[in-house]
């Protein structure tokens, strides 16, 4: 039983291999170390003899082993800067990871200061864009933009008398039209109800679709040939004023077949047998068929030169509506950068929050590092071997000098056994321990 217990606390762990987290080197050498094992066994053997081997004397006796061990390991200031190197190593690879961090976090803070400088210059360009769109017409010389000041009125006002003078011309072609080349006429009648029906357009449709089509349409053939001259016209070149002049005749030529045409059927109904066959010169010197030339030709220069400023207006609204909707885009495309760089701000706020995560999780390591430096280290592996020792001389006493029954022996060994234990438990140490560290302040 005795040997049995003796191999139990043989002191092996001074033999383990140094391969844990953390290598502590003792600096005494072998015959201190001896010395100490035996002081501990010695210490075992004689507070055991006193205290009769007792559990609970053990347990305080243990406290006091332990204590005695801690105030040995501050005496041993080398062993203590050698256990603590790690922890300084770490503490100032943590201390440079730290000012590295304060400067990404300082190059974070400055990136976010010019992005947020950057949205609020945006925000500022496109409100001061708002305010140019609406104050654009009433400043076009502060703008640069070569447009007439109110040209919106005078475009309205053209379009009003450009209105009246289409239907007018509508109507007088589509009756002249009908009254020249379909229309029968009625001795009966005035010149006038011959030469303007107001039921022409019905009547036309009556006779026939291709009457009703041509009467319909002709009115369009001189309203394209007015775009034409005004197209021709924007463009200034001998061949284009060439080109107008030729649109002005053809218009001129049509206008004279269709006074022609009605001036020769209202000479048919009032022909004598000496009257002589109707010709140009006989059309010529009618009133009314220069009353029906220039009933449709002048009225039709007139609705030129209106639908030709109209046009011109609309041209300097389009120069106003063009900066406008230029500066419309303009603001929609800095509304997507600012999406953009909102997107960016984002993405850095979330990198400077890491940034300061990190920071705060490195200071509080080397807060508890210095907490380990400024502490003693106590290697939980000696302490088990030296533990070990003067468990073994208590052992001794119950097995060599203590008078009792084996069996009391056995559950006095058992007892103080489990109390030793215990108090390895408490203390963070075991048996297996591999070189693990326990700190406890100075």
């Amino acid at each position: 039983m005795i040997a049995q217990i003796e191999e139990f606390f043989n002191p092996k762990t001074a033999d383990l291999p140094q391969d844990g987290n953390i290598k502590i080197k003792d600096p005494v050498t072998n015959e201190t170390e001896e010395v100490r094992r035996r002081t501990y066994h010695e210490a075992g053997f004689r507070d055991a003899s006193r205290n009769s081997g007792s559990p609970l004397a053990l347990s305080i006796c243990l406290n006091a082993i332990y204590a005695r061990f801690q105030n040995e390991e501050k005496e041993l200031v080398e062993k203590q800067q050698l256990a603590k190197e790690p922890y300084i190593s770490e503490q100032k690879t943590k201390e440079t990871e730290i000012k590295t961090l304060v400067i990404s976090k300082e190059s974070k803070e400055q990136q976010i200061n010019k992005v947020e400088s950057d949205i609020r210059a945006v925000k500022d360009h496109i409100e001061e864009l708002k305010f140019e769109i609406n104050d654009l017409s009433r400043n076009l010389e502060k703008y640069h933009i070569s447009a007439s000041k109110g040209a919106s009125s005078k475009f309205w006002i053209g379009l009003i008398i450009l209105m009246p003078l289409s239907l007018y011309l509508f109507t007088f072609y589509i009756s002249t039209s009908y009254s020249a080349f379909f229309k029968p006429f009625d001795a009966n009648s005035t010149i006038i109800m011959n030469v303007l029906d107001s039921k022409a357009f019905e009547k036309a449709w009556q006779d026939g679709s291709l009457e009703g089509a041509f009467v319909t349409f002709i009115p369009f053939v001189f309203l394209g040939l007015g775009y034409l001259i005004h197209m021709f016209g924007e463009v200034k070149s001998v061949i284009n004023y060439i080109k107008v002049s030729l649109l002005l005749l053809t218009t001129f030529v049509f206008d004279a077949i269709l006074a022609y045409q009605i001036e020769e059927k209202i000479y048919e109904l009032n022909r004598t047998v000496d009257s002589q066959d109707f010709n140009i010169p006989i059309a010529f010197s009618k009133i009314q068929f220069w009353g029906i030339i220039f009933a449709g030709f002048v009225v039709y220069l007139i609705w030129g030169v209106v639908f030709d400023f109209i046009m011109k207006e609309h041209r300097e609204k389009d120069k106003i509506k063009h900066e406008q909707l230029r500066r419309k885009k303009d603001i929609q495309i800095h509304q997507d950068r600012i999406a953009d760089i909102e997107i960016q701000k984002a993405k850095l706020l979330e990198e400077l929050s890491e940034i300061k995560k990190s920071s705060l999780e490195a200071q509080g390591r080397v807060t508890a590092l210095q907490q380990i430096i400024d502490a003693v280290i106590i290697p939980t592996k000696e302490y088990v071997l030296y533990a070990s020792e003067y468990m073994q001389g208590w052992i001794t006493f119950i097995n060599q000098k203590l008078h009792i029954s084996q069996y009391e022996k056995s559950t006095l060994e058992s007892e103080c056994i489990a109390c030793y234990h215990e108090n390895l438990k408490r203390v963070g140490a075991s048996e297996d321990s591999q070189n693990a560290v326990y700190t406890t302040t100075l």
